[in-house]
């Protein structure tokens, strides 16, 4: 996949077909302020495009491709993943067209800064060798189906390479196909999936054993006022149980923007209700 800029740059990445009638998965920067986007598929064809949708905060883009027998990828359950589970990644880093690299997933729920400033939460760390060009390429499993989608490097590291869980991709392609946007409430966290203790779970009669760790408050964000701090877990919003980052992101839509609503933490052993208003999330891309 290749771009044009606005200032006749170019750039190069990589991208994966999720459904038959040619919609394709990649990141937002590599399509971002594009004045043109030619598609290579791996036949050779170079059908028409156009995009459906981009979204900078979380750096992905669902592209459209014009062309006959298509074959789309498979998801994985993301949540399901396990360090040091095989991880291969697949692009075209310097050109180099279908190049496979192979390694572990060195690490769940880290969290990454897009190039919109805003931290991507629930990332997955791989050691799988990626290079300029990967971007946007699908990572798999040993079964060939999608785990993540690469996303970026650590220069001049070697073995830190990063993948947007496939869970949180579908979750984000849904919404880029239906309205080619997200519009997104949010509340001012960084957070991680997390267990939650056998005790906790006991004391308090819960049926999930998994919430939302918060690892890090925005200043000036909704979850200053309401009291969050670092180390709580989140296990309810409006009641409904937290179990991952996903919940709490597929939660927060459109409608809950400006609307006070009860957010349920674990502090220590303590479950508390804090009373938090989303906002609008506004991108700074």
């Amino acid at each position: 996949m290749t771009r044009q800029g606005l200032r006749e740059d170019s750039g190069a990445g990589s991208g994966f077909i999720i459904s038959p009638d040619g919609l394709v998965l990649t990141n937002s920067h590599v399509v971002r302020r594009a004045s043109s986007i030619q598609v290579v598929l791996s036949d050779g064809r170079r059908p028409d495009c156009v995009v459906v949708g981009e979204d900078p905060e979380a750096d992905l883009a669902v592209l459209r491709v014009y062309a006959p027998n298509l074959s789309p990828v498979k998801f994985a359950d993301s949540s399901r993943l396990r360090v040091g589970q095989l991880a291969i990644a697949i692009g075209n880093p310097y050109g180099f067209d279908a190049s496979v690299t192979a390694g572990v997933v060195s690490a769940l729920g880290r969290s990454l800064r897009s190039q919109s400033g805003r931290l991507m939460d629930d990332i997955i760390q791989t050691d799988a060798a990626l290079n300029p060009g990967n971007s946007g390429g699908p990572l798999v499993n040993s079964r060939g189906e999608v785990i993540g989608v690469n996303t970026a490097v650590i220069l001049p590291a070697q073995g830190i390479c990063f993948a947007i869980a496939s869970n949180t991709a579908q979750l984000i392609t849904g919404w880029l196909v239906k309205d080619g946007r997200v519009r997104r409430g949010y509340v001012g966290v960084v957070g991680q999936t997390a267990p939650i203790h056998a005790r906790l779970r006991r004391h308090y009669r819960l049926e999930q054993d998994r919430g939302v760790l918060v690892v890090g408050v925005e200043p000036g964000s909704p979850a200053r006022p309401a009291g969050l701090r670092e180390g709580d877990l989140i296990i309810a919003f409006k009641n409904q149980p937290v179990t991952g980052v996903d919940d709490l992101l597929r939660m927060l839509v459109a409608s809950e923007i400006g609307v006070p609503s009860i957010l349920t933490i674990l502090r220590q052993s303590n479950r508390l209700e804090l009373r938090v208003t989303p906002q609008e999330l506004i991108s700074r891309s």
